[in-house]
C-alpha cells in the first residue's frame, strides 16, 4: 500500500460511482454530482488496509457514494428562486440518484444493508432539519448535528460489513473536516450550516466568538484523532492520508 494506490482506489470509486449515474441532459445543465473526496477515502479504507473486497461490497461501496451524491444534490436548492429552471434540474438529478440507488440495492439483494442505508437516511436528514427548528442549542449540540451529516450513512455501511473498528476514526476525521469549512465560511461571512444555526447574520458582532469556539473544536478534534491513529492498526500510508485531512 502506497500513497499512488490509495489515489488511485479513491479515483476508481469516483469513476464507478459518475459512471452509474451518468446523465447527458444533467451533465450539461448542472455538472457532476458533488463527490467529496475524504468519505470516498472513508467508503474504501477497509479495502485499503486489507479486507477483502468483492462484486457486492463493491457494488454496496458504490451505492454509499450515490447516496452521498444524491443528498448532496437536495442540499444545493436554494430557499429563495427554487422554482428556476437550474433549481428544479438540481432537484431532479437528485431524485435521478436516488432512483440509481434504489436500483442498485435492490440488484444486491442485500436486506441487511438496504436497512441500514434507509435507516443512515433516516438520521441524517432528522440532523438537518434542526436547522428549521426553533429550539435553541449549543455548539456542541451543533457539531453533533454535523458528524451525523457527515459520517452517518458510512457508519451504516461499516456496521453491515463489520467494519465498525474505523468508524470513530471516520466520524472525527468527516466531523473534523466539515467544522474547517464551516469555520472558512463563517470568517468570510459566508453561508453555511453553522452561519445559519447560531443566526450570524442578524448578530455579526458574534462572528468573533463563534469562529474561536470552533476553533477550539478543532484542536479537540485534532487532538483525538492523532490519538486514535496512533492507536490503530493501519498501514503507514493510510495513517499519512489521515494526518494530510487533519492538517491542510
Amino acid at each position: 500500500m502506497n500513497a499512488t494506490s490509495i489515489i488511485q482506489s479513491v479515483q476508481t470509486l469516483q469513476s464507478n460511482i459518475l459512471q452509474h449515474v451518468h446523465h447527458r441532459a444533467l451533465l450539461q445543465n448542472v455538472g457532476q454530482p458533488t463527490l467529496q473526496e475524504e468519505q470516498l477515502f472513508f467508503i474504501q479504507l477497509p479495502f485499503l488496509n486489507g479486507a477483502q473486497m468483492n462484486d457486492d461490497r463493491k457494488i454496496s461501496a458504490i451505492t454509499v457514494g450515490i447516496v452521498h451524491a444524491s443528498l448532496l444534490e437536495h442540499e444545493k436548492v436554494m430557499e429563495v428562486e427554487a422554482t428556476s429552471k437550474e433549481q428544479q434540474l438540481i432537484v431532479l438529478s437528485g431524485d435521478y440518484y436516488s432512483g440509481r440507488y434504489y436500483q442498485l440495492l435492490a440488484q444486491t439483494g442485500n436486506i441487511l444493508l438496504i436497512q441500514k442505508l434507509s435507516r443512515g437516511i433516516v438520521n441524517r436528514c432528522e440532523h438537518q432539519i434542526r436547522l428549521y427548528e426553533p429550539e435553541q442549542r449549543s455548539l456542541e449540540q451543533w457539531v453533533q448535528s454535523l458528524m451525523i451529516i457527515e459520517s452517518e450513512l458510512i457508519s451504516q455501511y461499516y456496521d453491515v460489513y463489520g467494519f465498525t473498528a474505523y468508524t470513530d476514526l471516520m466520524q472525527n476525521t468527516l466531523t473534523y473536516i466539515r467544522l474547517k469549512k464551516e469555520l472558512q465560511l463563517i470568517q468570510k461571512g459566508q453561508n453555511g450550516f453553522l452561519y445559519r444555526v447560531l443566526a450570524l447574520a442578524d448578530n455579526p458582532a458574534a462572528i468573533p466568538s463563534a469562529a474561536e469556539s470552533i476553533d477550539e473544536q478543532l484542536t479537540v478534534y485534532k487532538k483525538r484523532l492523532r490519538e486514535i491513529v496512533k492507536h490503530m492498526n493501519l498501514h503507514n500510508d493510510l495513517k499519512q492520508s489521515i494526518e494530510q485531512y487533519i492538517t491542510v
